[in-house]
């Protein structure tokens, strides 16, 4: 029966995409928590708790790109009493992440360690159900669709006076509000999934959120193409190659700076 509603729901967005917006630009506000399990000591200046970035997504011609639109410069907090400093580094702040919306084809321009990657893969669907909720973001009627995904991600804490970072075990919860009115299955992250325009977006129950802050019809489709600059890796060769550079920082900062990297 879900799978008769779903595509119902599609049918009907065929039936009424005539005149509707096909191309245009996105801005999002993307705001990611820090998972930090650390004891702070009495005076200390806290660490920062949240991150928030601008990033726009271009779309038309069945293909969308991600990019940032500001420069997000690590933050850098300096402890009271031992001197320490934190210094965040946030993952995909730099990225160019491009999709045809259309073949599920992904390429991926990621910086790390001074350098540039592509990373080619395609799009993983996951298992989307429709509520039946419905809201209204930017004057446009959205529906709202779950899923879950079953990954890692890093988690840092504090044991014996050192700041540790490691991957745990994680089932997101995925939340994403898209309107039919834009009949283009683009949007911030999960591309190519749902029938519309993904204009709101809830992963890990807040720790990674978007909003949709502004909508335009004007867009430079010539810039929506694949990234090409950088050395061509497997995302299992990327993954390896950052940590590789982030516990060399670790290491070379003399136990002064702590590296603490805010993953999607």
């Amino acid at each position: 029966m879900k799978k008769i509603f779903f595509t119902i729901s599609l049918g009907l967005a065929v039936i009424t995409v005539n005149g509707q917006q096909k191309q245009g630009k996105v801005l999002y506000t993307r705001t990611v928590q820090m998972m930090l399990d650390i004891a702070m000591e009495p005076g200390a200046v806290p660490l920062p708790r949240t991150h928030t970035s601008k990033l726009e997504v271009l779309f038309g011609n069945d293909q969308c790109l991600r990019r940032a639109v500001d420069e997000d410069r690590p933050e850098e907090m300096e402890e009271g009493g031992g001197g320490l400093r934190v210094q965040t580094m946030i993952a995909g702040a730099d990225d160019l992440t491009y999709v045809n919306l259309a073949t599920g084809q992904v390429v991926e321009q990621r910086e790390f360690g001074a350098k540039n990657y592509i990373v080619a893969d395609s799009v993983r669907k996951l298992d989307w159900k429709l509520t039946g909720q419905t809201s209204t973001i930017l004057n446009y009627p959205c529906q709202q669709a779950v899923a879950r995904l079953i990954g890692k991600r890093a988690t840092t804490s504090m044991e014996n006076g050192e700041m540790k970072t490691k991957e745990v075990a994680d089932t997101s919860e995925i939340v994403a509000w898209f309107t039919l009115a834009i009949p283009v299955p683009a949007g911030p992250e999960y591309q190519a999934q749902l029938p519309g325009l993904i204009l709101g977006l809830d992963i890990g129950n807040g720790r990674t959120a978007y909003k949709a802050v502004e909508i335009s019809g004007d867009v430079e489709l010539a810039s929506i193409k694949p990234p090409s600059k950088g050395k061509k890796v497997t995302a299992g060769e990327f993954d390896r190659e950052r940590d590789k550079v982030f516990a060399e920082m670790q290491r070379n900062n003399g136990g002064r700076m702590k590296m603490i990297r805010m993953d999607q």
